[in-house]
């Protein structure tokens, strides 16, 4: 089993092996949408199952059961595990996730198998371009539906007890400032300051949280850093403080997973999710906020 990491070398031995795999491309960008698809149909590692975070990794607009607020909801873990059931992903099944933007949304395909129950699920570190420079294949698709799995036929996915921790928005606000909850935000430092805001109708952060941006956690060739300087950089920003009180967010709950990748990876243990994140917390005007 690999899980939080694979080598672009392992995944090929892994795909020669004859062992039940399926690898998921998740590409996508913030502010164009459509991109991730045309990047998906240009070059996927061959029999890659396209993952949109708009259409699969989010809950619908219309959903009424989606697990958590803000501006990437998580739909529910039913609606979740009908996806997988629907793309051939069984639970027999190694996962591997990757993308085209430094882990940031295949982190999050990772994070939702492991709150399925799924443990068996990678990050292809490095991405495609680490496939790519290992000598790793490509294939295209010209045309077709980037919706339709490329599995051969549904399976029977079960969900089991979540092997993460999703953090309300409620447990945020009774435990904030208290030593039981620190909360590390993995916006850059200009939005977690308040001196811009793209996306969100407030500027700053939440009360006593750390700012650790995502893009940290990794080398100049965009793989993760060693573990023995992600645990130094983590000990260093939580000063002192346990790492298992560490509850991750950033704007909608996509770009903080790096980071409980990373505290993984560098042997700190599992941490928390909260996937409403700002988005959801500064949605309403009576909950505190902080700049600088």
């Amino acid at each position: 089993m690999f899980t939080p990491l694979i080598s672009a070398p392992q995944l090929h031995t892994l795909l020669t092996s004859g062992q039940p795999v399926m690898v998921f491309d998740c590409s996508f960008e913030l502010m164009q949408p459509g991109a991730g698809d045309q990047q998906y149909q240009q070059a996927h590692i061959p029999g890659a199952v396209r993952a949109d975070l708009d259409r699969h990794l989010s809950a619908a607009k219309t959903a009424t059961d989606a697990a958590s607020g803000g501006r990437h909801p998580l739909p529910s873990r039913e609606t979740f595990a009908a996806w997988l059931c629907s793309v051939g992903f069984s639970d027999a099944m190694q996962a591997v996730v990757y993308d085209r933007q430094g882990a940031n949304y295949c982190g999050r395909l990772w994070w939702m198998l492991k709150w399925a129950g799924h443990d068996a699920v990678a990050v292809l570190d490095g991405g495609l371009q680490a496939w790519q420079a290992n000598g790793g294949a490509t294939q295209s698709q010209t045309s077709g539906d980037t919706n339709a799995p490329m599995s051969a036929s549904a399976s029977n996915f079960i969900l089991k007890p979540a092997k993460t921790s999703l953090i309300t928005t409620e447990t945020i606000a009774q435990q904030l400032g208290r030593p039981a909850q620190n909360i590390v935000d993995a916006r850059g430092a200009p939005r977690f300051k308040g001196e811009v805001e793209p996306l969100d109708p407030v500027a700053g952060h939440m009360p006593g949280a750390l700012n650790r941006p995502f893009n940290l956690n990794f080398d100049s060739t965009g793989k993760f850093k060693p573990a023995a300087d992600l645990r130094a950089e983590f000990q260093t920003l939580l000063a002192g403080r346990d790492p298992a009180t560490v509850v991750h967010h950033c704007g909608s709950g996509v770009s903080a997973v790096p980071n409980i990748i990373a505290m993984e990876v560098a042997g700190l243990g599992a941490t928390a999710l909260y996937a409403g994140s700002w988005s959801e917390w500064c949605s309403d005007p009576t909950r505190p906020t902080a700049q600088g």
